[in-house]
């Protein structure tokens, strides 16, 4: 076991020169690791007046009592840097209690420049390997870990090493009370915050993880899906201003692609092309993720694409669809859902969830083929978008029943309410 214990001793330095000085210069010794260490008071005292037992002036004149505050200020800051070492988990040498005492200490991290570095790395990259979603929502994490440092530590950083398990949870609570944001927002907030901690981690800036014991599970959203009912009384409505139904259209476009708006407004009309069925298709690339996605038009979004084929903007812009705003497109889509009287919300992510469930997980397409036109990297994000309705449920069973009935049949295995009334055979 390493010994930690040190001592602090105040002495006399004696000039070279044999001749006798009124005032010699006191000095204080560190001893730590059986290493000694000086170091210069800057103060000088009569000997005569020294009184050797205690290591400080002797008597109770107003010089004393001004020297002995001053040498017990000294090794009070010799005790600070030892607390300091041991906290740092730093050797205890008698050379280091000395360079603390001269302010000799490695670089202080902190969080803040950490994480702004990590951020303007980031914008650099955005086009080529990040969306720009994802710059703004690091951004709104440093502004949120920044305002929660103000409110709780009265400063504007802290140091990476004062990081705890304390700091992240009050931070989600911070997140939560004071900001109002929800379980899973405050989450994506705090796994922004994560990634830095995992950049000083393998930096060796930190030799233990805050994060240790801390739970980060996103809670399940229920989402909005439309019904084939809802998505037929859209396609056979006829409104009354052309804004609306452009709306509509781009909607039901995405319900039968997955595409997310941001892909739809991107989408020119070189990315429709024959695939390899001799089919047109739709080649692209998501914007959030730049992952590849190939989606065979069905039959009800290639009729919205051949309705827009002689569209002068499309023709202007070279795009596929007359986009608007993201803004206007909410907006409309609410104005289109009250008037064809669905009561859910109809959003652009909307389209896409029904995309996932109601066109074709509950049509028997396999997961694995709507990961793939959605653009997902893992079948674990078709999961959160898709969710089993209850009639493909319900057709998957009949058909299991059928099965098993046929199989019985081939077999001759009777069925369990005639045997009631079999009598066994000796």
């Amino acid at each position: 076991m390493m010994n930690n214990r040190f001592s602090v001793q105040f002495h006399f330095k004696k000039p070279k020169q044999s001749k006798r000085a009124a005032a010699l210069p006191i000095y204080m010794r560190i001893s730590a690791a059986g290493e000694r260490a000086e170091y210069s008071t800057r103060r000088q005292w009569d000997p005569a007046r020294w009184d050797n037992v205690n290591g400080r002036a002797a008597g109770t004149r107003e010089d004393v009592r001004m020297l002995n505050a001053y040498l017990s200020t000294l090794q009070t800051r010799v005790y600070e840097v030892y607390l300091q070492l041991m906290a740092d988990k730093e050797p205890i040498t008698a050379e280091a209690l000395k360079e603390g005492l001269h302010g000799k200490k490695k670089d202080v991290r902190t969080l803040v420049p950490i994480f702004q570095h990590h951020n303007e790395q980031l914008a650099l990259l955005v086009g080529k390997e990040f969306a720009p979603g994802t710059q703004e929502r690091y951004e709104t994490a440093l502004a949120h870990t920044v305002s929660f440092i103000q409110w709780k530590y009265k400063r504007d950083d802290i140091a990476i090493d004062a990081l705890n398990f304390e700091f992240v949870s009050e931070f989600e609570f911070w997140l939560k009370s004071e900001r109002g944001c929800c379980h899973n927002t405050s989450v994506k907030y705090i796994s922004n915050l994560k990634k830095i901690i995992n950049i000083c981690l393998k930096n060796g800036w930190l030799t233990r993880d805050p994060f240790l014991g801390y739970k980060m599970n996103k809670r399940e959203v229920v989402r909005e899906i439309l019904t084939q009912e809802d998505i037929d009384t859209l396609a056979a409505k006829n409104f009354a201003t052309a804004r609306l139904n452009i709306v509509r259209d781009l909607f039901l476009f995405s319900c039968y692609t997955g595409l997310a708006y941001a892909d739809i407004k991107k989408l020119k009309r070189s990315e429709v092309a024959t695939g390899i069925d001799g089919e047109k298709w739709i080649f692209t690339s998501r914007k959030k993720t730049d992952t590849p996605s190939r989606i065979p038009l069905l039959p009800q979004a290639l009729h919205v694409v051949e309705r827009y084929e002689h569209d002068p903007f499309c023709s202007h812009k070279d795009v596929l669809l007359p986009v608007p705003s993201n803004q206007k497109m909410n907006a409309y889509l609410k104005e289109i859902s009250d008037l064809c009287g669905i009561t859910k919300k109809m959003t652009s992510h909307t389209a896409r969830h029904t995309f996932a469930t109601t066109v074709t997980l509950s049509n028997g397409v396999p997961i694995e083929t709507v990961g793939k036109m959605l653009g997902h990297r893992n079948l674990k994000t078709t999961q959160h978008y898709a969710k089993i309705l209850d009639g493909k449920v319900s057709n998957d069973m009949l058909a299991l029943r059928g099965k098993l009935d046929m199989q019985s049949r081939k077999q001759n295995i009777p069925h369990a309410d005639s045997n009631n009334n079999q009598t066994p055979q000796p």
